[in-house]
């Protein structure tokens, strides 16, 4: 059996207000042509296949016209499993009838039997075991009592992302034992393992409440042969252990992530019971710069880029103090009708002003929720015995309105 592993699609999101989707279909045209060179049998996506629990029509129609094409594709079943950023009744909807064309989707958390799918070999080749965990939300793994306090809730977490994962382990391993094989066993997750390092610029959001920062992976991993990961947009092995990664996303979600690598996993599982793992660089599809100094350093490298002739989109950040209005005003005329597209201008100085007040140059759009709830603690004076409790519940009620399926009903 081979095995590809991508995650993190985010389809339909957007850099600085500039839509994908040309960059999407180019990415979902690409990986079509890699299942088919590669002869894969099983594709796992392990969540956020789209940016938002409401996405709009565009990318449901990119998501379905790819998952028509490949269903085509002689020997190949697809598992698709449900991120924080999707909608789980959204993914389960169509999810009989999909079925029918050898696509597994798990949107929601299940019984523990209907997560474990079995993937026998007709071909002669190794069978191989699924067990479809999808983002585990708050309420599928926790009970709330009255007078929790962060600490206890966080552990409540922590112990029922473990037990789900043993139950799904202990179904998968039941299955294997009655074969009399050494079947592979694949488990899929969507959350954040202990160890993993995010970049702050990667716009990950938040998962779980409270101080809960990872979960152990010896909390999940109870003999699985690959765990395949989704959340983070940057590919990690998990504590170096090739068998355990987050695959990254397939296009930078951020100027932060300007020349970073994106990849699939591709896995083979042979029936001789050697098994290979390697790594599938993805083409950029479209360029990013980001470009940081003071202005005549910038200007000089923006030059450069126009003269150069390629399509670039641009972040600039200006480290020196200039007016705002004047370097927008330059920037704007250095690029135009050429082939360097601007998409943000950050006037650093401004941005690093007090902290108690917005500042000229600034907008709420470079804030996120957790920053706009900390300004309005430093307002009104809140002393910092208190904060540390008040952030905390603060982000439980985040996530909160983060899991809530709008399309529920």
């Amino acid at each position: 059996m081979k095995v590809l592993h991508t995650s993190d699609w985010h389809l339909g999101s957007s850099l600085h207000g500039r839509r994908r989707y040309e960059e999407y279909e180019q990415f979902l045209a690409w990986l079509e042509e890699k299942i088919r060179e590669e002869y894969v049998n099983i594709l796992l996506v392990s969540g956020d296949i789209f940016d938002s629990s409401t996405p709009s029509n565009r990318s449901q129609e990119l998501y379905y016209q790819f998952l028509t094409r490949v269903a085509a594709i002689p020997d190949l079943n697809i598992v698709i499993t449900a991120g924080n950023h999707d909608s789980p009744s959204l993914l389960n909807a169509p999810k009989d009838l999909l079925k029918q064309l050898k696509i597994h989707v798990i949107g929601s958390a299940e019984s523990d039997a209907k997560e474990v799918l079995v993937f026998p070999a007709d071909d002669g080749s190794q069978p191989l075991i699924v067990c479809a965990v999808p983002y585990l939300r708050d309420r599928d793994i926790r009970t709330a009592e009255p007078g929790e306090s962060i600490e206890e809730k966080a552990k409540k977490i922590q112990d029922g992302i473990s037990e789900h994962y043993r139950k799904v382990w202990d179904v998968a391993d039941s299955i294997r034992k009655e074969s009399g094989a050494d079947i592979p066993v694949i488990a899929m997750g969507h959350l954040h393992l202990d160890g993993c390092t995010i970049n702050g610029n990667e716009g990950v959001r938040n998962l779980y409440i409270g101080n809960l920062a990872g979960i152990s992976m010896d909390a999940i991993d109870f003999g699985f042969d690959y765990i395949a990961l989704g959340h983070f947009h940057k590919p990690m092995k998990v504590r170096g252990n090739d068998w355990c990664r987050y695959c990254g996303s397939p296009l930078p979600m951020d100027f932060g992530e300007e020349g970073r690598d994106k990849q699939v996993v591709v896995i083979d599982f042979r029936a001789d019971g050697e098994r290979s793992i390697r790594t599938v660089d993805i083409p950029c599809f479209q360029e990013l710069r980001q470009i940081t100094g003071d202005l005549p350093s910038i200007v000089a490298e923006l030059g450069d880029l126009c003269r150069r002739g390629r399509e670039v989109w641009v972040e600039v950040i200006v480290e020196s103090e200039f007016n705002a209005s004047s370097i927008q005003t330059r920037i704007r005329e250095l690029v135009e009708n050429s082939c360097v597209e601007v998409l943000k201008i950050i006037n650093k100085p401004l941005m690093e002003k007090a902290l108690h007040e917005m500042e000229e140059g600034e907008s709420l759009g470079e804030l996120d929720e957790t920053d706009v709830f900390s300004r309005c603690l430093d307002a009104y004076e809140i002393p910092s015995e208190e904060r540390s409790d008040l952030m905390d519940l603060f982000q439980e009620i985040l996530t909160a309105v983060h899991e809530e399926d709008r399309l529920a009903e």
